[in-house]
């Protein structure tokens, strides 16, 4: 699934990102130190997995990262 950067902290490593459905999900510093990336910004495409359903009531992401940087990027 897909979203866009919604907000971003670059000194708690903390976020948002907004659903094309319209709806904002947080995502915490292990998520973000987990994917690679060194930094955001407000309106970026990234990739996100979440735990559970993203439109329930407390669903936070699990993973989040851009294809082809960070956590997915495969090095011959």
């Amino acid at each position: 699934m897909q979203a866009s950067v919604h907000t971003y902290d670059l000194e708690s490593r903390t976020g948002e990102v907004l659903l094309d459905t319209g709806r904002v999900l947080p995502f915490s510093a292990p998520v973000m130190e987990a994917s690679g990336l060194r930094h955001l910004r407000v309106g970026q495409r990234v990739s996100i997995e979440v735990d559970g359903d993203p439109e329930a009531t407390g669903t936070r992401l699990g993973r989040l990262w851009i294809v082809g940087i960070g956590a997915d990027e495969v090095i011959r």
